[in-house]
């Protein structure tokens, strides 16, 4: 059986026209003879409204209430395909997540994925029909509704084509392919035909928006091919796949950035073991994510001072930590929530020497300052001043020559 996995996006479903494009392009799989599975997400917009009405209704919501009703707004959007595609004389019904089941493990709100029953979903496939599944969902042991987190229908969709061993998952997104860079920030970026798992992971987590990194993780450790692609234009998309699939003789594959950060500096703290552990304890037990981090020792090996950076949201939280901190001495504590991250991102840098040379001169010659650095085998992430954020993409973009 030639199984296809087609995730549609809330852009993709969010209102009746655009649903009703959805049931040609789930048609036209149909057509070419593919056992067509598709995962759709809540109409663009639904699962804000209902995450803001159960703030409306509780500061403290109860976890396991708001699953179920978040989950409720891919129950709309599944409901309104498989009508659109009975009208069109096809086969087809909506499968919410308890029906088949989609079983989950973890906690409400971020559960994973653990096991598909696929005995009612293949003999549905077989007699023809095209089930229409709620992504973002499943249920726990007790028989609840739990949800699996931002980018959650994405890994619906990979999980399906992994149990029903899929020839191959298509993400339906507003974008038709992942980008150089973000071609909102620079009009020269082209679209990147291949891309490996590790590339594409790095450049999730470091800003690029097209999916999450944890749906990416899941189809790098289950090897899901995925390719993204645009609902509105009939143009490729781009393919995520293992490396040995790549030819490429690009050494830098795309450029991503964040905005959203900021710069945490400890001034004169005393050097000895285990300070470093103090300081970001009590980070970690409110949820706070530390990225890249600097340490400067003084010329007496006395003193250190350490930088490093959050997401700016959390910069009154780790102000009111540290302050509140009595385990540790420092003589200055300085915030900077006006600094950006950029990263550039490629395999080929493994094996190509110079690399970082020419990373730091190309800001150098455009006078752009780095306050941070960090590097892992594929990336190197440096922090600059927000308002440099445009003119380092452009000038990284040029020297890799990545228009080409």
């Amino acid at each position: 059986m030639k199984i296809v996995v087609l995730k549609f996006g809330g852009t993709s479903v969010g209102n009746i026209k655009r649903i009703k494009n959805v049931a040609e392009i789930i048609s036209s799989y149909s057509k070419k003879n593919y056992k067509v599975i598709v995962v759709t997400s809540a109409m663009a917009g639904v699962t804000n409204d209902l995450v803001k009405k159960s703030k409306e209704i509780s500061d403290n919501f109860s976890h396991a209430e708001y699953d179920v009703l978040v989950s409720s707004g891919e129950q709309v959007a599944c409901s309104l395909i498989a009508a659109r595609l009975i009208h069109k004389g096809l086969k087809s019904r909506s499968w919410l997540s308890w029906q088949i089941p989609i079983i989950t493990l973890g906690s409400y709100k971020n559960s994973r994925i653990n096991k598909i029953n696929k005995d009612n979903i293949l003999k549905y496939l077989k007699s023809g029909g095209i089930p229409i599944i709620t992504g973002f969902q499943g249920i726990n042991f007790e028989g609840r509704i739990t949800t699996i987190g931002r980018g959650g229908s994405d890994a619906s969709a990979i999980m399906l084509a992994k149990f029903f061993k899929a020839e191959k998952c298509v993400i339906y997104t507003d974008v038709d392919g992942v980008y150089t860079t973000d071609p909102n920030k620079l009009k020269k970026a082209k679209k990147i035909r291949i891309i490996s798992y590790e590339e594409m992971l790095e450049m999730a987590s470091l800003g690029a928006k097209v999916m999450q990194p944890v749906s990416i993780q899941d189809a790098r450790l289950n090897r899901i091919n995925i390719e993204v692609k645009s609902s509105f234009k009939k143009n490729p998309g781009t393919l995520i796949t293992k490396k040995k699939n790549i030819i490429n003789s690009k050494i830098i594959t795309g450029i991503s950035f964040t905005q959203n950060d900021a710069k945490v500096t400890l001034v004169g703290v005393k050097d000895k073991p285990g300070v470093a552990a103090m300081i970001f304890k009590p980070l970690s037990k409110n949820s706070i994510n530390v990225d890249m981090v600097v340490q400067n020792i003084s010329a007496n090996g006395k003193e250190t001072d350490l930088t490093f950076t959050i997401k700016s949201e959390d910069l009154k939280k780790t102000k009111k930590i540290i302050s509140e901190n009595k385990k540790i001495n420092f003589r200055k504590l300085i915030f900077d929530g006006n600094v950006s991250k950029i990263s550039i991102i490629g395999v080929g840098m493994v094996t190509t020497p110079g690399v970082t040379f020419r990373m730091f001169q190309a800001l150098a010659n455009k006078k752009i300052n780095i306050q941070v650095i960090s590097t892992s085998e594929i990336k190197i992430s440096v922090l600059i001043n927000k308002k440099n954020t445009s003119k380092a993409i452009t000038a990284l973009h040029n020297e890799f020559k990545l228009d080409h």
